[in-house]
């Protein structure tokens, strides 16, 4: 009897055990059902979204679309990648610069004060060859006037000179005191006709010896000015220089730097010497005490009025090397310290790839990597292109 009350006890135990087992191994089976649904779910409605992207691992490359129409309309530009020469670049900076010759400094030809006649002239003020730039009056001055000094000094040798050719035919003085009286009329006549020439109304006129502009004014309306101190630069401006500082760890590549591509600080043109009748003038065979650079000069004519002064970046154009694949700089777009070019796959679709730098001459741009011959590259309309790719994905995200 005992033994049957303890047997139907324990069997009354592991009945709700049992049930409790079997309810929690349901709900396990039905979360993993419920899980694995929404999975798939996700997975397919991922699938549908990004059909054009490309699974990992898969080598599929993502398109782009751009229709025939879009092309047209942003003026798309492909060009076709063939190996072709490029030359070794060294870029720096430099300035332009006034070529000697092209530009004269205008001195003081008398002590006096200085009176622009013109009195709107400025930096800038175009200046024909001849014209008076100022006057310069010693009239008032303690000293007096020195073009009525120079005069009555030149009339009192006259005269001396006048008696001694008398006196020395008559043999009254030697002939060595009559050249010397000879010399000091010749010099007093030279310096009055110096002074004298353009001299008007108490005034000596300065001028410009050649047409041009006004590039620099160094004194003031009033100021005194001594003999042969500059008042102004004149410069015609037709030919220019270019003055590239390289750093003497390219002194080696001097030497084979034949020509150069540049562009100002105020305009984004890049420049080219051969279009310029540019030329190579000279190169420093050493650096200078205060800098640590070495001075490579060009001269280029000025027919695209390009500022005096200015600075510029400058491409150095060495060596040439052949069969280099290159793009042109526009083609290249960057992202977080990558670069990107998209290729034409056919007439309406495009692809992003990434590729791998060499050096710039400023408008072609060496590819080491990411680009092989044969290639299409989109050189124009580029900005368009990664428009519509950057639009046409979809962001991921959960379906329900």
């Amino acid at each position: 009897m005992r033994t049957f009350i303890l047997t139907l006890f324990i069997a009354m135990v592991l009945i709700p055990m049992g049930c409790n087992a079997d309810r929690n191994q349901e709900k396990k089976q039905a979360t993993k059902s419920l899980e694995h649904t929404e999975v798939d779910e996700h997975e397919h409605t991922t699938g549908k979204i990004n059909t054009g992207k490309a699974e990992e691992g898969t080598g599929d490359v993502e398109e782009i679309h751009f229709s025939k129409a879009q092309a047209e309309a942003v003026g798309l530009a492909i060009e076709t990648v063939l190996p072709s020469t490029f030359r070794q670049v060294v870029k720096t900076s430099g300035q332009i610069l006034s070529s000697q010759g092209d530009e004269t400094t205008i001195s003081a030809t008398a002590n006096g004060l200085v009176s622009f006649l013109n009195r709107s002239i400025a930096p800038g003020t175009t200046i024909r060859a001849g014209e008076t730039v100022v006057s310069v009056s010693a009239q008032n001055l303690p000293e007096g006037d020195p073009v009525a000094k120079a005069k009555i000094a030149y009339e009192t040798v006259r005269k001396d000179f006048l008696r001694a050719e008398n006196l020395v035919k008559e043999q009254i003085i030697s002939v060595k005191d009559f050249e010397q009286v000879r010399l000091r009329y010749e010099t007093a006549k030279t310096e009055y006709e110096a002074q004298a020439s353009n001299y008007r109304a108490g005034s000596v006129n300065v001028t410009s010896p050649i047409g041009g502009y006004v590039k620099n004014i160094y004194v003031n309306q009033g100021d005194f000015v001594s003999v042969g101190q500059p008042i102004a630069t004149v410069s015609q401006n037709k030919r220019l220089q270019l003055r590239a500082e390289v750093s003497e760890n390219y002194f080696r590549c001097i030497r084979a730097i034949q020509s150069a591509h540049f562009k100002t600080a105020y305009d984004d043109t890049l420049y080219k010497l051969t279009d310029l009748n540019g030329q190579l003038v000279s190169y420093g065979k050493a650096s200078d005490s205060h800098s640590f650079f070495i001075p490579v000069i060009f001269e280029f004519d000025n027919v695209v009025d390009i500022i005096p002064g200015s600075f510029a970046e400058i491409y150095l154009l060495a060596l040439p090397q052949e069969n280099v694949l290159s793009v042109p700089v526009s083609a290249i777009t960057e992202e977080q310290g990558l670069y990107f070019l998209y290729l034409q796959l056919d007439e309406e679709g495009y692809k992003k790839q990434e590729v791998t730098l060499g050096q710039s001459d400023g408008s072609r741009i060496q590819v080491l990597t990411g680009l092989k011959q044969g290639d299409k590259v989109v050189t124009k309309g580029v900005y368009q292109v990664k428009l519509a790719a950057t639009t046409s994905v979809i962001p991921e995200g959960h379906s329900h």
